[in-house]
């Protein structure tokens, strides 16, 4: 049986955030706001301050276990510095942009990897990237995607997704939950439209993401709250779960049917209550 995660990392709750990593000031902020923090040494960081990112990565004093380091592509002029700044720090958590390979267990070794599927050939190769032994999450990137392919936006006028996008982010989480991985959905640009990042947020986990992360503080709470059970579920769920006990096979309850897979959604629900109720312990 595939285990959920690499069991070396025992992964933080369901919203992370990115941080640039040139900008030691806002690391602790951004780490007591959302429950791990991605330092980011790629994407958030301009071609001339990467030396300085690396210094302030292996300068902080963050939880390991709630920091995940993003560093640049295996094929960037940046990996072996990156690679040797982190040798010599405690942390062992990568976020891999443009993943492209799955013989990351030789390539990154002694690393837990989240696989940042945002090319072509890693969409193509995506299960093998999420089969790969030390990858134990997996995330998708639409406006690279897009840009590689010659594209100018991964959103239509109305801020719904392009197809291209949405067979990203779906075929990701195949691939991630096919082989007992977390998936984790990508970031909302749009760092305004709170309402545009609820109904993102709330598809995302009725979708089946274990995670979104966030750009900014302000969306921590959208994407908190969308992952937080209402009452009335927390409440179906757990009349569910104990009708279940004194049931055989298919049963009803409140005049819906209950089968094995209601049975899973009303589990996942009360651990996530249950998960969020020990964030406010």
């Amino acid at each position: 049986m595939k285990q959920a995660v690499d069991p070396r990392w025992e992964p933080p709750g369901s919203v992370w955030i990115f941080c640039p990593a040139d900008r030691p000031e806002r690391f602790a902020k951004a780490a007591a706001c959302a429950d791990a923090v991605i330092l980011d040494l790629e994407d958030g960081v301009g071609e001339d301050a990467k030396a300085a990112a690396r210094e302030a990565v292996r300068g902080s004093r963050l939880d390991p276990a709630r920091t995940i380091i993003r560093i640049n592509p295996l094929d960037s002029p940046h990996i072996d510095d990156d690679l040797d700044m982190l040798a010599r720090s405690p942390y062992r958590v990568l976020m891999l942009p443009k993943a492209e390979t799955g013989a990351l267990a030789a390539e990154l070794a002694g690393y837990d990897i989240i696989a940042l599927i945002e090319t072509p050939v890693g969409l193509r190769r995506v299960d093998e990237i999420a089969g790969a032994a030390n990858v134990v999450a997996v995330m998708w990137g639409a406006e690279d995607l897009v840009a590689a392919l010659g594209g100018s936006s991964s959103r239509h006028a109305d801020g719904t997704y392009r197809d291209v996008a949405r067979q990203l982010r779906a075929t990701t989480l195949l691939a991630a939950k096919a082989q007992g991985k977390l998936a984790v959905d990508g970031v909302f640009l749009d760092i305004a439209d709170l309402a545009g990042l609820a109904e993102e947020a709330e598809d995302a986990v009725a979708s089946g993401f274990d995670i979104k992360v966030a750009l900014h503080p302000g969306q921590v709470p959208v994407i908190a709250a969308a992952y937080r059970p209402t009452p009335d579920e927390v409440d179906w769920a757990r009349r569910t779960l104990a009708a279940a006990r004194h049931s055989h096979g298919v049963f009803a309850i409140g005049g819906r049917m209950v089968d094995a897979p209601i049975l899973g959604h009303a589990r996942r629900i009360v651990a996530r209550a249950q998960a969020g109720q020990n964030e406010q312990d």
